[in-house]
């Protein structure tokens, strides 16, 4: 299992030694979220970490995408990171792109999964309502294909952070700052090598999203999993990594 540490602002797990590879987690995420990723790219010689995304605590007026950007930048230079992949799930995703737009000679390459950043309602349009744990529990399901992958642990966590009201004002902050900074122009010009991975059942992006980010980036291909939903990673993680592996041993054997 990936070391769990914490330097300073920064928290996150880490293992392997290597090549950087960073996984950022989305709004509703966890570190946990890519404890497969991390075994597996660790064992395959990457140093493969996560950091926990300030989503909570930075002050109102400056959560927001650009500065969740800032953030992994200045954990990249806390790493001693030059340049790394990155591998992004839903707002992580976004985050990841956004990161190529501000520091393009800092990303090795872009993994993009479920990513927010061209689909306005990607991010949720209006908060789930409070107190109510099995609403809760059934728009989590709703995110996943293999509705096992919504666990009780999982689902007291997002209960618990929808019924604190300063985190949904500033989850609703995030999800607003999310729809401003539509990336559809600039991931045009991008060159970065991408790799784009997509559930055929991702309810919350479509597929047709996926589709809109193969033919709007030049440099990315497109694989899909079939019975998946909006976090491959979880739900599909061995047919993720060998997507992953795949494409990064291409990539790097050129």
């Amino acid at each position: 299992m990936p070391e769990l540490r914490k330097e300073g602002k920064f928290e996150f797990k880490i293992s392997g030694e290597g090549t950087p590879i960073i996984f950022l987690h989305g709004l509703m995420g966890t570190l946990g979220n890519f404890d497969a990723q991390v075994d597996h790219f660790a064992k395959a010689g990457y140093q493969a970490t996560v950091p926990a995304l300030p989503l909570y605590s930075m002050p109102l007026a400056t959560t927001n995408v650009k500065n969740l950007t800032r953030f992994v930048k200045s954990f990249m230079d806390h790493m001693g990171y030059e340049k790394a992949f990155l591998v992004g799930n839903s707002l992580g995703g976004h985050i990841a792109l956004m990161m190529q737009k501000l520091y393009p000679n800092n990303v090795h390459g872009l993994i993009l999964a479920g990513s927010s950043g061209l689909y306005e309602s990607a991010m949720g349009n209006s908060y789930p309502r409070r107190g109510d744990r099995d609403y809760i529990a059934e728009r989590i399901k709703d995110v996943f294909y293999v509705k096992e992958v919504a666990t009780e642990e999982l689902i007291d966590e997002v209960f618990a952070t929808v019924n604190d009201r300063n985190k949904a004002i500033k989850t609703l902050a995030i999800s607003k700052s999310a729809i401003r900074h539509n990336m559809s122009n600039d991931i045009k010009e991008f060159d970065v090598p991408t790799c784009i991975v997509w559930g055929r059942q991702d309810d919350v992006t479509p597929p047709e999203v996926a589709d809109k980010f193969k033919d709007l980036m030049p440099n990315s291909e497109l694989h899909w999993i079939d019975e998946c939903g909006h976090a491959a990673m979880m739900e599909r993680p061995e047919e993720f990594n060998t997507i992953i592996q795949k494409w990064l041993d291409k990539l790097l054997s050129n």
